[in-house]
Order: structure tokens, then C-alpha cells, then sequence
């Protein structure tokens, strides 16, 4: 019985300082979890998405359909949407890059990049001082950081047989040195492919229960 009251001392302890730390740092308390040295981590995965025409958007407007029924696993931020004029609020951006622990940029790619004004956030919000630098922090260190791409070619496409010769992993190593160079995690990437060929709901489709599982697994 003395066990017993003490296991449910010990839990109402536990959850009462995860309450405060959530309410001090004004966070959803469902999607935190704090550990025995009472850090937070925030459960929840960031989906940063950038594209410049998401009304036009096949595949990429039905993932954020996907992750918007699930707004307890996913906070989905579209910086096109957000910044139509393409001015970043620098602040507020790391401000939500501090606060998960897993960040996924989604966007399509083509001519063999991404959109602009994901090197335009690159630039600007990866700054000295907070993502780097003696006296940095090193802010997005250890986080874990994937990209996740739609693309129209198909995967043979990419690759030293075909056409263009490099695989998109080749091709994506600038992302992952830079998220490297932040110290932060980087990821193997997610890729669906073939939407130039294909964009049949059948396709589309396939692709959704793909993209859940390779964030669950982030």
C-alpha cells in the first residue's frame, strides 16, 4: 500500500511539473513530453512548407490535407502563404524552429532545386549568433531534419543510367550540409516521383499513407 501511494505521489508530482512547464513556456500540454532532467520536448512535427502555388497543387496540397486532420501529431507552417511578399519574419521563425524537435521542409522540386524562398530562408533565419557561432547556442543543434519532395520525373530518371545521371540524394547534398553545419540531425530524405506522368487520384492517393509512415519513423 506504501508503494503504492508513493508510485502516486511520484506521478502527480511528474504531471503537475510538466502542467507548469507547459503553462510557463504556453505550450499544448497533449503534445509535449518532459524527460527526468524535466526538459521538454515538443512531440509534434513541424511540417514547413514551401510552395509557390499550392491553390495549383496536386500532390503537395493533399499532403497538408493529410497532416491537417492530425493537428495534435503535426503543425503544418506555409511560408508562402505566411509571406506573400516574401519578407521573413526572422524572429518568429526561430522562435518555431526552437520550440520542435523534429522539422520537416516540404516542397516540390524543379529545375533540380527548391522553390526560392526556401534559400531565402535558409539565408535569413539560419543566422550568426542563433544557428551558429561560438556564442550561437547553436539553436537547431540535434534537432532532426528531413526534406520531403515531390518531383515530376521518375526515380530512374535520376540516376547514372538516366537522363539527368545524379540520384536527388546526390543532389540534395547543400541541404544536408547546411542542416549539418547547424549541428542539427539530418535525416534521409522522403521522395514520390512520377507526378509529370501520373497525377491520377489512384497516384496521388498512394502517396499519402507513404508520407505518414516516414514521419511517424522521423
Amino acid at each position: 500500500m506504501v508503494e503504492v501511494s508513493l508510485i502516486l505521489v511520484i506521478t502527480y508530482i511528474f504531471y503537475s511539473t510538466l502542467q507548469w512547464a507547459a503553462n510557463v513556456h504556453k505550450l499544448p500540454n497533449a503534445a509535449y513530453f518532459c524527460d527526468y532532467n524535466f526538459k521538454i520536448y515538443n512531440m509534434k512535427t513541424l511540417i514547413i512548407v514551401i510552395h509557390p502555388d499550392i491553390k495549383n497543387s496536386v500532390i503537395n496540397k493533399r499532403w497538408i490535407e493529410e497532416l491537417n486532420k492530425f493537428p495534435e501529431r503535426y503543425h503544418v507552417h506555409q511560408l508562402y502563404k505566411f509571406y506573400p511578399d516574401e519578407k521573413i519574419d526572422i524572429a518568429a521563425e526561430q522562435k518555431l524552429i526552437e520550440q520542435y524537435d523534429k522539422i520537416v521542409f516540404q516542397f516540390p522540386y524543379y529545375w533540380f532545386n527548391a522553390p526560392a524562398l526556401f534559400k531565402k530562408w535558409l539565408d535569413e533565419v539560419l543566422t550568426h549568433g542563433w544557428a551558429y557561432g561560438s556564442k550561437s547556442g547553436y539553436k537547431a543543434a540535434g534537432k532532426k531534419i528531413a526534406l520531403a519532395i515531390s518531383l515530376g520525373v521518375n526515380e530512374d530518371e535520376l540516376s547514372p543510367s538516366g537522363i539527368y545521371k545524379y540520384p536527388l540524394e546526390e543532389l540534395t547534398r547543400p541541404f544536408e550540409l547546411s542542416f549539418e553545419y547547424v549541428k542539427a540531425t539530418y535525416k534521409p530524405l522522403f521522395a514520390y516521383y512520377g507526378i509529370e506522368y501520373n497525377s491520377s487520384d489512384e497516384w496521388i492517393e498512394k502517396s499519402v499513407p507513404l508520407y505518414l509512415d516516414f514521419l511517424e519513423d522521423l
